[in-house]
């Protein structure tokens, strides 16, 4: 128990909060010290019971982040607030360290920038050795943990080899370790499997149930949630709204209009792929053929080779043996995971612009694409402020603007609302209409389902299973 074991007040409460990040120069510059953008919180008012199990939606840079943060001191953002965030009683600014740490778990969107140990076991002992705890209390905490989440043989794994997916669980039980009263989560499922996500969400549940745990959720992905959620809010202009939590059970579809497929444009014959000498192959006898106009969807579990396979055809992955015919690899673009792998340290539209001597597009043109993204708006704005999901469509379109006949693209609409996600998947169907050939590897089989040409399961060092996506997805009883 920790000294915040308060009864009686609410696990967390936003009252009245108004917050406004500092504001951007137009010209390029350094804004003036003290001036500040439009406000992203507008009197958001919030009170999430103990024992709660909330929801929390809204478009893509609502605020539903920054209202997470604003509740978590170390990393609470730096701008302008007004009205008051409490935990257990307590406003925020008063908890120390420890107190924060026992009380608040904070899962964000990005897995990889919360991870900063070697190991899987390293992460999980991190936070529990600044603590100054006994190492006999360590071991034990990490082995519940690891138990509880199904991760105990990852102990001595490196974090670099992890998948996307397999980080947010390592960084889901590193959270865990601490024992917290409130656990805050910003797009958790965003890289899982659909047969991970349900274990991660069944875990969750019992977290909130078994353990008393209080779950906040920031998702855009919100539909396999709200069976075990007890409330649900979303935020609109700046306000938090109370929404039915069935309301949020239905997700939209986004059929895209695609081309049929023309010559072979993207031949993989025998790939075999793996990090490291000492390593076992990821990629093993690799085959693949898309054809120009095709938009293949790469589906199978974490850690499965789906990104590996990306990156070899990328040329970021080396090759130990196979070929790659690749028609457009003078023209080749790649979206990563990580949107930041893309992005330098400009402001939107400097990121826009950066490729544009070497692609030969004019600004007009990036303004047009920043329109189509909903990002014109931003131009001005450093793009290290943006949401996860703004950074993601930045990336896509940065990409884009270049006009790639092969484009590789990973989880390109993860963290996206679903008009955001609408706006992703109509771009790389132009794209693929204009004769690229398209390659995704994504959890999202919704949008392989509606998005795309064909779809291949990634087992076992190869691909299987490949058909058109509806047929796929008919034949399909845990992918759909």
């Amino acid at each position: 128990m920790t000294e915040l074991d308060e009864t009686g007040v609410p696990a967390v409460e936003w009252a009245d909060v108004a917050f406004s990040y500092p504001a951007d120069d137009p010209a390029g510059g350094v804004a003036p010290l003290g001036s500040w953008g439009e406000p992203v919180l507008r009197e958001a008012s919030l009170s999430v019971p103990q024992g709660a199990f909330c929801l929390l939606s809204g478009a893509t840079g609502s605020g539903k982040s920054t209202l997470l943060r604003l509740a978590k001191p170390e990393v609470a953002p730096v701008g302008r607030l007004s009205g008051s965030v409490e935990v257990l009683g307590r406003p925020v600014g008063s908890l120390s360290v420890r107190q924060s740490a026992c009380a608040l778990g904070l899962v964000t969107q990005d897995a990889s920038a919360q991870l900063v140990c070697d190991t899987v076991g390293d992460e999980l002992a991190f936070a529990l050795e600044n603590l100054s705890m006994a190492p006999g209390a360590i071991g034990r905490r990490m082995a519940e943990a690891c138990c509880f989440f199904g991760i105990d043989g990852w102990l001595h794994t490196p974090i670099s080899e992890l998948s996307g997916g397999q980080r947010q669980l390592a960084v889901l039980a590193a959270a865990m370790v601490l024992r917290p009263r409130v656990l805050l989560l910003d797009e958790p499922t965003a890289q899982l499997d659909p047969v991970a996500e349900r274990a991660f969400l069944h875990g969750l549940f019992r977290v909130n149930r078994e353990l008393g745990v209080t779950v906040v959720v920031a998702t855009h992905h919100a539909a396999p949630m709200t069976p075990y959620a007890t409330m649900a809010v979303e935020v609109v202009a700046g306000e938090v709204r109370p929404v039915p939590v069935d309301a949020l059970a239905e997700e939209p579809s986004t059929p895209c209009e695609l081309s049929l497929p023309g010559e072979p444009a993207l031949v993989v014959r025998d790939l075999w792929a793996r990090y490291d000498a000492r390593c076992p192959w990821v990629l093993s006898g690799c085959g693949l053929e898309v054809r120009s106009g095709e938009v293949r969807a790469l589906v199978g579990g974490n850690g499965s080779g789906k990104s590996t396979l990306i990156k070899a055809l990328a040329g970021i992955v080396r090759l130990r043996r196979g070929k790659v015919a690749d028609a457009g690899a003078d023209r080749r673009g790649y979206v990563p995971q990580d949107p930041r792998e893309v992005l330098g340290s400009g402001t939107v539209g400097q990121e826009l612009m950066a490729w544009a001597p070497g692609a030969g597009f004019s600004e007009a043109d990036a303004r047009a694409m920043a329109v189509s993204t909903g990002l014109l708006g931003l131009w001005d704005r450093d793009a290290a402020e943006l949401s996860g999901g703004q950074r993601q469509l930045l990336a896509v379109a940065k990409v884009l603007l270049c006009r790639p006949r092969t484009l590789l693209l990973d989880e390109p609409v993860k963290g996206l609302d679903a008009a955001a996600r609408a706006t992703v998947a109509r771009l790389v169907a132009l794209a693929a209409r204009e004769g690229a050939a398209v390659v995704v590897a994504t959890h999202d089989l919704a949008y392989a389902r509606d998005c795309c040409t064909t779809v291949s399961m990634v087992f076992d060092g190869a691909l299987t299973g490949t058909a058109p996506a509806s047929e796929f997805f008919a034949e399909s009883v845990f992918f759909s």
